[in-house]
């Protein structure tokens, strides 16, 4: 697959993902107020436990249903960052202050979702999986993102001399 149609792919994927974020939100939030009204109900249908095993856990799952909410705003702010990076990519001039920011963005983005898969990774009885490489993907973007800022100085020096 060429440079330039994975890029368009790319940017058809991120596309999608910008109208299904908010839609998974409300979604959440939805299945939150349900979950306030008919307890038992939203609880059993989702766990399949008996309703005295699911009281137990309703706070820790609700809890659960807000970090998702929470997440929606980072995922947009990753999703629209990386939309207009690619844009720069595919107009040849990727190397530049704002994709900078961008990237620095992303990575605090990216942070705040690490931290809040580690309080719901907290709560008893839900099972939620930490990764190093989500961590890992934290770090490499603050260094990409020096990077960046350093080609497009480079890149501005470059231009000042000619």
């Amino acid at each position: 697959m060429s440079s330039t149609r994975s890029l368009s792919l790319t940017r058809t994927v991120l596309r999608v993902l910008l109208v299904i974020n908010p839609i998974l939100g409300v979604a959440i939030l939805v299945l939150l107020v349900a979950s306030i009204r008919y307890e038992d109900w939203v609880f059993h249908a989702l766990t399949h436990m008996p309703p005295d095993a699911i009281r137990a856990m309703a706070s820790g799952l609700r809890v659960v249903m807000v970090i998702g909410i929470v997440a929606v705003p980072l995922n947009h702010v990753i999703l629209t960052r990386l939309e207009v990076m690619v844009a720069t990519v595919q107009g040849g001039d990727p190397f530049l202050a704002a994709n900078a920011a961008r990237l620095r963005a992303i990575a605090w983005a990216l942070l705040g979702l690490q931290i809040l898969n580690l309080i719901a990774s907290s709560m008893g009885g839900i099972d939620v999986d930490v990764s190093i490489a989500g961590w890992i993907a934290v770090l490499l973007l603050f260094v990409l993102a020096q990077v960046f800022e350093e080609g497009a100085r480079m890149r501005a020096d470059l231009e000042g001399t000619i």
